[in-house]
């Protein structure tokens, strides 16, 4: 019996894509739950989602009250994800900038791995559509999460699977980031807990429709909190290992 897998797909503003990404994971036909998380969108998604959730009976909603931040809606569907009992979860953006149809490659990488994450920076022509800026500002991001944080695999994307099998649940408490510090932090701490993480290729194109949710504000408070997190791990390590390997 293959293990019990959650989809986990958080979002805002996002009526027209939200449909179409069910109907893309319906088609993949894979043993697969899938959890949409609505941050009160003031399109409607919310209301779009509850339309169209009789149709996919592996799909459930989870309302939140308002934009509580990226990393904050994560943490809340890893939490349910434990809760549940499933063996595995995809975390995944809902603009097609990350594949549906990826997610199976994305699974069967997991073998051996705890954590599967899906990188930019493999391959060359990965992010077809970018600006030059917008190219550069990631690259940069990329530089900094190697150079102050140690971390090798893409630090930044959504885009992953956790066997939560060999994760204990305790380990996501000790991220505290709520925006889209989020994955460094949760990365990082995955890594100093040395869990295996492996990286595999993906391309990321341009959203399909809709705008980004990455404001210029979100950007700085990111790189705050990430020379924040680094001063850490030289102060205070044991803030990020977990109880049993200290």
């Amino acid at each position: 019996m293959p293990p019990k897998t959650l989809i986990f797909i958080p979002t805002y503003n996002e009526r027209e894509n939200a449909p179409r990404m069910c109907e893309e994971i319906q088609k993949l036909g894979i043993a697969a739950d899938v959890l949409i998380c609505d941050d009160n969108s003031p399109d409607g998604t919310g209301k779009v989602l509850e339309d169209i959730c009789p149709h996919y009976p592996f799909l459930s909603i989870h309302h939140r009250t308002g934009k509580l931040g990226i990393g904050s809606a994560h943490l809340d569907g890893i939490t349910w994800a434990y809760e549940k009992g499933y063996e595995r979860l995809v975390t995944m953006d809902c603009d097609f900038t990350h594949s549906p149809t990826d997610i199976p490659k994305m699974i069967g990488a997991l073998d051996g791995y705890d954590v599967i994450v899906g990188s930019r920076f493999l391959e060359d022509e990965s992010l077809p559509g970018w600006s030059p800026v917008r190219k550069l500002m990631t690259g940069f991001g990329h530089f900094l999460t190697q150079s102050l944080l140690g971390i090798r695999q893409d630090a930044s994307g959504a885009f992953r699977v956790y066997d939560l099998t060999r994760i204990p649940p305790e380990l996501f408490k000790l991220v505290t980031a709520k925006g889209y510090a989020f994955f460094f932090e949760s990365l990082f701490i995955l890594s100093c807990n040395k869990f295996k993480i492996n990286e595999i290729p993906i391309v990321l194109p341009s959203r399909s429709s809709g705008a980004s949710k990455m404001s210029l504000r979100e950007i700085w408070r990111g790189v705050a909190r990430l020379f924040l997190v680094s001063a850490l791990s030289i102060i205070q390590p044991r803030r990020f290992i977990l109880p049993r390997q200290t």
